[in-house]
């Protein structure tokens, strides 16, 4: 039975504290992302990543332009080297929040086993809520990993 006068839990949401660091909390992206869904492909041995961003998309001049998958010592993963994100986010999504994209052919080195998941907007850049991904784990907050 719950106390009358316990503080109410939100589960709904990743805890901040396991998603963003104190530093990023400080900036003032709004590009959050809110679910992340790994799925190793063993053949290819590579990835696909399926981000669900949420974002105040206003149209061209301010939008959820991409989203990164990044390992613990920064390095940013993507399919293709010469894309600026791990994920180009190619138009606005006004009508469509939160909204998700997926990329694969994301090569993650075999010594990694957690990668942190962020999203980027056009006007303010990085700051908004990260997931915190472990590789070998089939679920945690605000992600699932399938293998």
């Amino acid at each position: 039975m719950e106390e009358e006068n316990a503080p109410a839990v939100n589960t709904s949401q990743p805890d901040e504290e396991d998603t963003m660091t104190a530093s990023e909390s400080a900036e003032n992206g709004n590009a959050d992302v809110i679910h992340v869904r790994a799925v190793k492909d063993n053949q290819e041995n590579t990835w696909t990543f399926s981000v669900t961003v949420q974002h105040p998309d206003q149209g061209w001049d301010d939008y959820a332009d991409g989203w990164d998958v990044v390992t613990p010592d920064g390095v940013v993963l993507k399919a293709d080297p010469e894309d600026p994100f791990t994920r180009l986010l190619l138009h606005p999504h006004v009508e469509e929040q939160p909204f998700t994209r997926a990329q694969s052919g994301i090569s993650v080195p075999s010594d990694v086993s957690e990668v942190r998941v962020r999203a980027h907007d056009l006007v303010d850049g990085y700051g908004g809520r990260e997931i915190l991904v472990d590789l070998t784990r089939a679920s945690g907050p605000g992600y699932e990993v399938e293998r």
